[in-house]
């Protein structure tokens, strides 16, 4: 009886541990890691170590940057108001030209990060601060300001606030004239040429009440630009800030990408060749970064795994939430959404837009100023996120800016496994190296040197099996001999608290194992001061 039970017992242990071989070659695949990769929109706790800031959101597209009223759409009763001088935490006039704007940047500048600041695009801004915008006040009307790229005459840093107009180029004065231009230390980076263009007839009804025309938003986007790089030739130009997969493709069924989607099928295709045209032709690049916004479609249950937040959606989505970050490149993964069942899979979103920009616009950007996999306070959260910051490191995105849509400590865990994974701002390499597993299913896994020298090698580990220990089997091979490291982590029934797991002592022909505990996340930091031997 007592051999039965010994052998049900290893029987058990055995079905709980899955083995999965990890390769890493720090000779193959290097490639740069943006630091900006690691942006917000929203400031999250700081020993994050965050690297970029976007000021963008619905509320950005009523913006009034001179006496910083905003509107809300539909997000709050299309309420004209102060909203943003509070979110920005204003101190003094309320009513100061340009008070948000500096209150923002007055904060990157003490941070030392990459500033983004969205321009009004659709025409009209709030002019006043009144609250709730009626149907029959829609733009145009004297609850608006009309917007003008160009104002034609000597620009003032105390605009006219009560002539119904704002002018783009104003405002890009008055921050270049406040902040320097973008090369120099304090200068504004980036202008996002407005905020999700392909639904403002439905967030913005009372300012663009019909749809967007695929053309109308290239001119628009032609003439901010170029408004711009008049003043600021260092700047950085991110567009279109596609809200999501439709937008991608049809520019939310734009009436008049009929024709053009049979020649480049993605509106994004059609966007990126209409702005190179047009950069060519105006001799400056009007368009530094194909800009997209990414909320996963991908569901379980009947439920999204954003936007979902009642009791126990988490728990349900959770498997689909951790496999979701594949739909960003893998091509043998196809997930439970409308996108796939409607015949788009697989998505591998990243190399896809790459194709794009490398046909249409080479040298273009890619960045993803909002996104958000759901669920911060779940570990699945937790391994969602890092997993898409290993993504975007891997696949070479130049800015990347969580949205706070349900942060929480796992989110902040993700996060920190990059940026601060000792608690003592000990951060992930800058160069990508080769890293690949057996079982992407199972484990995901990444890895990176400092700069060109490989005496530092970091290797991420992230276990996606909700139940069920997975112990990473990992060769290196490399120039250098690995003896030594340390693993720091979190799992789920860690609290989210990333942790020293592990000291390496003695490993042998740069081979170790580790062992994950179920939804789990491992940073290992290996150091060499040993070159192999020929």
């Amino acid at each position: 009886m007592k051999n039965i039970l010994q052998v049900i017992i290893i029987l058990l242990t055995a079905s709980l541990l899955y083995a999965v071989d990890v390769r890493i070659d720090t000779s193959k695949d290097r490639s740069p890691i943006s630091r900006y990769i690691y942006g917000v929109n929203q400031d999250i706790a700081r020993d994050t170590n965050y690297t970029a800031r976007r000021l963008g959101g619905n509320r950005m597209t009523g913006y009034n940057w001179e006496n910083n009223a905003s509107n809300a759409g539909n997000d709050w009763q299309h309420s004209s108001d102060n909203y943003l001088v509070d979110w920005a935490n204003v101190t003094g006039d309320p009513n100061q030209t340009g008070a948000v704007l500096t209150a923002f940047l007055d904060k990157s500048v003490t941070l030392n990060v990459y500033s983004i600041i969205t321009l009004p695009l659709a025409g009209y801004v709030a002019k006043d601060k009144n609250g709730p915008v009626d149907v029959k006040e829609k733009a145009p009307s004297d609850r608006w300001a009309k917007v003008e790229f160009i104002k034609g005459k000597e620009l003032s840093l105390e605009p006219d606030k009560n002539d119904g107009y704002v002018y783009v180029d104003e405002e890009v004065n008055f921050l270049v004239n406040k902040y320097g231009k973008a090369n120099t230390l304090t200068g504004v980076k980036g202008y996002s040429l407005d905020n999700e263009p392909d639904i403002w007839a439905s967030t913005h009804p009372r300012i663009h009440p019909n749809k967007v025309g695929a053309d109308e938003y290239i001119k628009l986007s032609i003439d901010a630009a170029r408004a711009v790089k008049k003043l600021d030739p260092y700047a950085e130009i991110y567009g279109p800030a596609s809200y999501g997969f439709n937008g991608f493709r049809t520019f939310q069924d734009a009436p008049d990408y009929v024709k053009q989607y049979y020649v480049y099928g993605w509106y994004l295709a059609y966007y990126l060749a209409k702005m190179n045209e047009a950069s060519k032709e105006k001799g400056m690049r009007l368009l530094d970064a194909l800009d997209v916004h990414w909320y996963p479609e991908a569901s379980a249950n009947g439920k999204r795994i954003v936007f979902t937040q009642a009791a126990g959606a988490a728990d349900e989505t959770a498997e689909a939430r951790v496999q979701a970050p594949r739909s960003l490149w893998d091509p043998d993964y196809t997930e439970t959404s409308w996108i796939c069942s409607s015949g788009n899979c697989p998505i591998r979103l990243i190399p896809h837009l790459k194709e794009m920009i490398n046909k249409y616009n080479p040298g273009t950007k890619l960045a993803f100023t909002e996104y958000e996999y759901g669920a911060g306070y779940h570990p699945s959260g937790g391994i969602a996120e890092a997993d898409v910051l290993g993504i975007f490191g891997k696949y070479g995105v130049y800015m990347a800016n969580y949205w706070m849509v349900e942060l929480g400590a796992y989110t902040l865990a993700g996060f920190r496994l990059y940026r601060n994974y000792d608690g003592n701002n000990g951060m992930y390499g800058d160069t990508n190296v080769k890293a690949v597993t057996s079982d992407v299913e199972k484990l995901t896994t990444y890895a990176s040197i400092e700069g060109t020298d490989e005496t530092k090698l970091h290797v991420i580990l992230i276990n996606k099996d909700l139940s069920n220990t997975t112990t990473a089997r990992v060769v290196i091979k490399s120039t250098r001999v690995y003896k030594t490291g340390k693993v720091y982590g979190f799992d789920k029934s860690s609290e989210a608290r990333i942790t020293l797991r592990q000291e390496l002592d003695g490993i042998k022909n740069n081979v170790f194992t580790v062992d994950l505990p179920p939804l789990s996340a491992y940073h290992v930091a290996l150091v060499s001061g040993v070159v192999k031997e020929k």
